[in-house]
């Protein structure tokens, strides 16, 4: 392990090493002559001896040494990190390669790592076929434009423009209409990986690289069905993570956001709201906004902040958005005179959204028609209006936002101090 702490008295030798399997440190008591001038904070050591029954009321067990090698030197002089110091977030982004040696990095990263296997054995215990949706995709299933297009590097400027796939490419922004094909299979299917967005910020909630969980569901024709599975999965992976990393997530409950220690894990039905709803409280509001609330407008951060504040701080789902707002898959309501698809936000404390699903446009002719707007249909549009013609059936999804997810139930205020390697505008380290 690593070298956390290195205490040389005149008749004993303490050291605290760490193989970073979890937060609690192994103390070693070693004999001074065992000392070297290379046993120093954060340097890699390889200890063995005898494992004790330690007298001491903090730790269980501690291991009498019977010789110690230092296997990697560190010069702790020049390392970023210093021994017993709680560093800044902020302090640690400027190391990506070192932070992970961080405590609270470390933390992190083995909930990261608790809350993705929770996910996969939420969705497998429930039936769910896992589905590798390609990274590289000739759609824009959002519709934002925000991609990034791929190019091969031996593409000669001068050359005539040629596509290596014979069609413009794209990192993926969604799986989800990759699901949609697997859903016409294998009824329930979900995939979880990394999505790209080319959004020009480096605020603290954009990240040009992050994870999505998304979910398809077939043969459901209630928004209801959709917000269930959002609720459990919600549920099912966040006890599991504090069942299985109660120290880590302690750690940031007590020294990075105090005040997440009891944050709310009920969805109280009565926190269900329409879009319609939700902008007539809006505009009710006491509170001036940067951005004005008005029906068909797209809600804001501070607006859905604000909202989850208004019903209780705890989470909201918002259903039925206006049609013009939603992309072309959403299902139209046939309402009016306000005209609304049935979509769906889920919106928590502190983050806004979290969760976005809706039921899916399973008609052909209503969704032809909504294609139209878009102009002729070609390539991944024919292929998707098939599937309305071979065997369709009544479907729905959701896409959570795996690093908004992490910052909820931990209480991380910047979304690049939940990713290992943060990707965004003008910064891509290592």
């Amino acid at each position: 392990g690593w070298v956390h702490s290195v205490r040389s008295q005149k008749e004993v030798l303490f050291l605290h090493i760490n193989d970073g399997s979890s937060l609690e440190s192994l103390q070693v008591v070693a004999d001074p002559s065992l000392e070297n001038r290379d046993l120093t904070f954060g340097s890699a050591v390889e200890v063995q001896g005898e494992l004790v029954k330690s007298p001491h009321k903090m730790q269980n067990m501690e291991l009498k040494a019977e010789s110690i090698r230092v296997v990697g030197p560190c010069d702790t002089w020049a390392f970023p990190l210093k021994m017993k110091k709680r560093h800044p977030l902020e302090y640690v982004r400027q190391f990506p390669h070192l932070r992970c040696r961080s405590n609270t990095l470390a933390s992190l990263l083995r909930i990261r790592s608790e809350a993705t296997a929770a996910i996969h054995s939420f969705f497998q215990d429930n039936g769910y076929v896992h589905i590798h949706t390609p990274i590289i995709t000739s759609n824009d299933c959002e519709g934002a434009g925000e991609l990034f297009q791929i190019e091969v590097s031996w593409a000669s400027e001068s050359a005539e423009k040629t596509h290596f796939f014979n069609v413009p490419a794209f990192l993926t922004v969604s799986g989800q209409l990759h699901l949609e094909v697997m859903a016409g299979a294998f009824t329930h299917v979900f995939t979880f990986g990394p999505t790209f967005r080319a959004e020009n910020s480096q605020s603290r909630r954009h990240l040009a690289e992050f994870y999505m969980v998304e979910a398809e569901l077939a043969f459901t024709e209630s928004l209801q069905d959709v917000m269930q599975v959002m609720e459990d999965l919600f549920k099912t992976a966040t006890s599991i993570v504090l069942s299985r990393c109660p120290r880590d997530v302690e750690l940031f409950h007590k020294y990075v956001a105090p005040a997440q220690k009891g944050f709310f894990f009920s969805f109280n039905s009565s926190c269900r709201i329409s879009y319609s709803e939700a902008v007539e409280i809006l505009k009710q509001a006491s509170q001036t906004f940067t951005f004005k609330p008005e029906w068909g407008c797209d809600l804001q951060t501070e607006h859905e902040k604000y909202l989850v504040k208004h019903c209780g701080d705890v989470p909201v789902f918002v259903i039925n958005y206006p049609y013009d707002l939603k992309p072309f898959y959403m299902r139209d309501n046939e309402d009016g005179p306000q005209h609304t698809v049935a979509a769906v936000d889920l919106l928590v404390p502190g983050i806004g959204e979290l969760c976005g699903g809706s039921l899916r446009e399973e008609r052909l002719p209503f969704l032809q028609s909504r294609l139209q707007r878009y102009g002729k249909p070609t390539g991944a549009s024919v292929q998707y209006l098939d599937l309305r013609k071979f065997g369709s059936v009544p479907h729905g999804g959701f896409g959570m936002g795996f690093e908004r997810y992490l910052q909820y139930i931990l209480g991380v205020d910047n979304i690049k101090d939940v990713i290992p390697f943060p990707r965004f505008s003008h910064s891509c380290l290592l």
